[in-house]
């Protein structure tokens, strides 16, 4: 197990995360499309790109909406309404993407969301647990190290 500091945790995190995300949103968005890696590795990109940003921008304004509302635990409904709106968000965005990269309707690129937000949700939870394996959080570290 490898221990990071939690900002360079954060980033081995996110190198690691797109890579993989832009590989497995390639091979759906082929599969899906009907077209291959040369057409749809640059909007895999793009997606990503513009995933990263949204995450950035999303997560600061709900953060500063929790301080101004004063919410002091992330419960069970803050957090479900949390990923509602940021994959709603996202999928505002890349709708039109879709659309405009494939010359696809909408419910054909919606199909390509749906079936691209079902395939993070697996991935996202098989990834981070891996990665929460293999680095751990400096807390755990000191609290094994430390005899009671």
């Amino acid at each position: 197990m490898i221990t990071l500091s939690p900002i360079k945790r954060r980033l081995v995190y996110v190198f690691f995360f797109e890579i993989l995300a832009i590989t497995l949103t390639t091979f759906i968005l082929i599969v899906l499309s009907g077209s291959d890696a040369q057409e749809s590795l640059p909007l895999a990109i793009i997606i990503a790109i513009v995933a990263v940003v949204w995450n950035f921008v999303y997560n600061t304004l709900f953060e500063y909406w929790e301080r101004r509302h004063q919410i002091k635990a992330r419960t069970f409904k803050i957090r479900s309404v949390h990923a509602i709106f940021f994959e709603g968000g996202l999928t505002l965005v890349c709708l039109p993407l879709y659309m405009l990269w494939y010359g696809v309707g909408i419910w054909t690129a919606l199909t390509m969301e749906v079936s691209l937000v079902i395939a993070f949700l697996i991935f996202t939870f098989i990834f981070t647990l891996i990665f929460d394996h293999i680095f751990t959080l400096p807390q755990q570290t000191k609290a094994v190290d430390c005899p009671t």
